[in-house]
């Protein structure tokens, strides 16, 4: 991801695509030489930096400082190099090359994210856990449940990922407010050729379209269409790395910890979630730079403004380069989470007793007993339970009190097994089986090529 949003990828880009034009103007009959072309396509990317930087200082104008640049090592090509193009050309095609090619690295990392997570929700599928609404203990669900939703979010900002690669448009060629009046006079007023160069550059760039209008710049919609997508994933990610922060602290599941890893200079016994806390933190960051997409877009006057260009150098790169680096500490934690399943159970049993009360009314009735009668009675023991619990800090005590009360004694023999958590998580581990088969498996099977190019990152995160 650095790389795609590096000076070398930028410049070597405008090259290809001064090329590109090139090569299109020539087959269309333009007077360029196959020498100039070769020129061209021999200096792609020994690209003079210090140069471009002393034609930028002395032009004032980054292009071209570059076309000179260019010039300098293809002197045969310098009379054609940007032949009819407006700086939006190289700019603006360079930008939709580089966000394309992002999108690729975003979408791969999504797959090897959702890969391991599906491992962790199989192995999980029927572990009993404290359901919370509220932050306040629910019905149980399981723990690979819980971690399917997880993956239901990933899996929605994977989709977006794939349409937008699907219908990114490049520029194309389109002239200096868009009306290609510079190519038309260059083809003596034949529009055919001029909408078969659009065509031709793009096709040599990997484009199948280009957008169908402009004015200088492609819409810049299309870029708070992009950041909103990588803000998505930021919210997924912040979603899946906030409940492992609550769970660290319910001591349920952990993040990797390293072994010599310090937690705290002070408190010796500490292992802090960091490394979900600097993925919430990045998270946070990313989520607010559809904003700044969206006031470039409303306040790109008529044609093109310049007031875009500074805050896109830094929104587009570093929203791609921070989601970069969140999908690859998201891989790492899910790589490496570890579940306490005495912990989960204790925190299961502490709570279930209250919700085993509805199935221990329905056992006792169906035995004959008074529904009213039995209804009031356990309300009576979840109260006092309830104030043991919280007034002395002492254990859940109802199910004692109800194996002493002759009301139920027609459940007695027969108590344990009415509060067994396994009865009580609903369909959590066939919703795992039928969510990993029907929505992950496709996704993974369709993307084999990824998962083999790309195992997790093996960086220190």
């Amino acid at each position: 991801m650095s790389f795609v949003w590096s000076p070398a990828m930028k410049f070597t880009t405008w090259r290809k695509l001064w090329t590109a034009l090139a090569t299109a103007e020539q087959e269309l009959g333009i007077d360029i030489s196959d020498e100039q072309l070769e020129e061209m396509r021999t200096h792609l990317f020994d690209v003079d930096f210090d140069l471009a930087e002393r034609k930028e200082a002395e032009f004032r104008h980054d292009v071209m400082g570059h076309v000179h640049a260019f010039g300098d090592a293809a002197p045969a090509a310098m009379p054609i190099i940007h032949l009819g193009a407006t700086s939006c050309y190289v700019g603006d095609n360079t930008d939709i090359i580089q966000i394309r090619d992002s999108l690729f690295l975003v979408k791969r990392k999504l797959v090897q994210t959702i890969s391991i997570l599906k491992d962790f929700a199989i192995k999980f599928r029927d572990l009993p856990t404290l359901g919370f609404t509220h932050y306040q203990p629910a019905q149980l669900t399981t723990v690979g449940k819980r971690c399917c939703l997880w993956m239901q979010e990933l899996l929605m900002d994977y989709d977006r990922v794939v349409m937008e690669i699907e219908k990114l448009p490049m520029r194309g060629v389109k002239g200096t407010t868009g009306t290609q009046g510079t190519f038309l006079e260059l083809f003596d007023g034949d529009h055919e050729k001029v909408k078969i160069l659009n065509k031709r550059v793009c096709e040599l760039m990997g484009f199948e379209k280009s957008i169908a209008v402009s004015g200088q710049t492609y819409t810049r919609k299309i870029d708070f269409t992009v950041l909103s997508v990588l803000s998505g994933i930021a919210q997924s990610a912040y979603k899946m790395c906030g409940d492992i922060r609550l769970l660290a602290n319910l001591k349920e599941i952990e993040e990797p910890f390293a072994k010599t890893q310090i937690g705290s200079s002070a408190m010796a016994y500490k292992r802090n979630p960091m490394r979900s806390e600097r993925v919430c933190s990045l998270a946070r960051y990313v989520m607010g730079l559809p904003s700044g997409a969206a006031n470039t877009a409303a306040n790109q006057w008529f044609e093109r403004t310049l007031d875009d260009s500074a805050i896109r150098r830094i929104i587009l790169p570093e929203g791609f380069l921070a989601v970069d680096v969140i999908l690859t500490l998201l891989s790492n934690i899910a790589d490496g989470l570890h579940v306490w399943p005495e912990v989960v159970k204790s925190h299961v049993m502490a709570e279930l007793p209250f919700m085993s009360t509805e199935v221990i009314l329905m056992e006792c009735v169906k035995a004959g007993g008074d529904r009213q009668e039995l209804h009031e009675a356990i309300r009576v023991h979840s109260m006092a339970a309830g104030a043991v619990v919280k007034g002395e800090g002492k254990p859940n005590d109802l199910l004692e009190r109800i194996a002493k009360d002759s009301m139920f004694s027609a459940i007695h023999d027969k108590l344990d097994t009415l509060v067994d958590p396994s009865l009580f998580v609903g369909r959590a581990p066939e919703q795992v089986d039928e969510f990993i088969q029907d929505e992950i498996t496709p996704i993974l099977d369709a993307n084999k090529d990824l998962l083999a190019q790309a195992s997790v990152d093996a960086v220190n995160v």
